[in-house]
This record gives structure tokens, sequence and C-alpha cells, in this order.
């Protein structure tokens, strides 16, 4: 199957059943054959597809961020994903969790662009095209029953297993800050599920925006002001449920706090 095939129809095709999945909440156990991305620029074309019909995203996830993430779900890098606008919630919120697959939260930090990245940009642009450091969780999810055996270009099709967000506050005086050694924990209830630290997040993650940056151009995007991209998991992600409270901590930072309704 040709590349423009999957940009076409097919992509679309796929867009549509996992739209279908998403709003229903049922899953799926993979793809059709016919339509099925075999390589990330496929999966690209099904993702933006899929974007199309959830509406309008703000920004940019990063799945996958450690070797044991990439592990589990049988990749051998990163992948990306959007945020949509509608599924983000605000701290304190109370998140809906009737339809919840994964099951799982993530302590990550999120950086808030104040100016476009070209292509190619170095380090020091990168650094000064961020306007804002954030505290954020992720509550990702998939449309696939094992998500953890389709692939990557599926998995990309999928959002990068894009679900709920949670942006925090911006952190102060964060330009010097060591988000490589910060301290991250999570709890569940009051007792504590996960902890972690920045450098989870393939060293740091100011090299998971790098290494988005110079992933988008090679599917003709890139990082644009006003967008915000949340860096990848911390902590080993804990489960969650009904009813559960969740506060993440970023130690020397603050906190992210919320519940899932029951």
């Amino acid at each position: 199957m040709a590349v423009d095939d999957v940009a076409g129809g097919a992509a679309a095709r796929v867009a549509d059943i996992l739209w279908s999945a998403w709003r229903s909440g049922e899953r799926i156990e993979a793809l059709p054959a016919p339509v099925r991305p075999s390589t990330p620029a496929q999966g690209w074309a099904a993702q933006r597809e899929l974007v199309a019909l959830a509406g309008p995203s703000y920004g940019w996830k990063i799945a996958a961020t450690s070797g044991a993430g990439q592990a589990h779900i049988g990749v051998t890098g990163p992948l990306p994903g959007p945020l949509f606008e509608r599924f983000r919630y605000e701290p304190g919120s109370v998140v809906p969790s009737a339809d919840l697959h994964m099951g799982v939260v993530e302590a990550e930090f999120a950086f808030r662009l104040g100016a476009d990245v070209p292509a190619g940009a170095s380090p020091a642009a990168l650094a000064g095209a961020v306007a804002a450091l954030h505290l954020a969780v992720e509550v990702p999810d998939s449309r696939f029953v094992e998500f953890s055996t389709v692939g990557g270009p599926s998995l990309i099709a999928d959002a990068a297993c894009a679900g709920y967000f949670l942006l925090g506050p911006e952190v102060p005086d964060w330009r010097d800050a060591d988000l490589a050694a910060a301290r991250t924990r999570i709890e569940v209830n009051g007792e504590v599920a996960a902890e972690g630290r920045g450098d989870a997040v393939l060293g740091s993650p100011w090299a998971a925006l790098a290494w988005l940056a110079a992933e988008l151009p090679r599917f003709g995007s890139g990082l644009l002001a006003g967008q915000v991209v949340t860096t990848g998991t911390t902590t080993t992600p804990p489960a969650i449920g009904p009813g559960d409270r969740v506060r993440a901590h970023f130690a020397g930072y603050g906190e992210v706090g919320f519940g899932f309704a029951r």
C-alpha cells in the first residue's frame, strides 16, 4: 500500500474507525489490514485525519520517552501526538472515568512556546522560543484492546495514546532549573503510588522537546507559538480508577491535584 493511499482514503478510513471507538468507548483489536498504517508517515497521515474529526488541538504530547515505555509498547523511539481542546481539564477538576482503558496517570513537565520553532533550530533558539514551564498530568488512553502489541504506526494514528490532560501552574524562575534532577511523586488517595525524576524523559524534558522539534518537520509540521508540549512521564505510571483522588508533586516546583468521577 502506497503512502499516497493512506494519505487519502485509507487515512480517512483509519481516522473514522479510531474516532468512532473514541466516542463510543469501545476498543478495537487492530485496524483492518487493507488500511492499517505500516510506516510512521502513514500513521501520521491518519493522525492528521483524526485531528480533523476530533477538533482543535493546542499542542503536543510525546509518548514513550523512556526505555521502559518504549519496550512496553514495542517501539524503538518516542511517538508524537496531539493535545485536544475537548479533552483538556483544569487542576481541581473531576475528570470522567467511565471509558478509561489504560487507567493510569503521568506526572510531566510541559513547555509553552512563545514563538515558532523553525526546522533545524539550534538548542539556544529552541530554548529561546519557550515562554513558560508548567507542571502537568496526562491521563493517556488508547482505542486498542492491546495497545502494547499493535505497533508504532498504529499508535501514531491513534494520537500516540492521547487522552485527558491537565495543565498545571506555571513554574516561576525556571530558566536555570535542573529539570533532569527534579524529583516527582504521584499520590493516589493520599498514598504514594509512584516516584521518579525528570531524567526519565529521554534524559531531560529539554531533550524530549528537542526531539519533537526535530521530528515534526519530517512530517511537514512544526512547533508554533502558543502551543503546549508535554514531555512524557517522569515516573512509572500508577493505576487509577473511578473516584480516585490524584496529586502529582514536583519537588521544589508545586503540584497538580484533581479527582476522577465515580
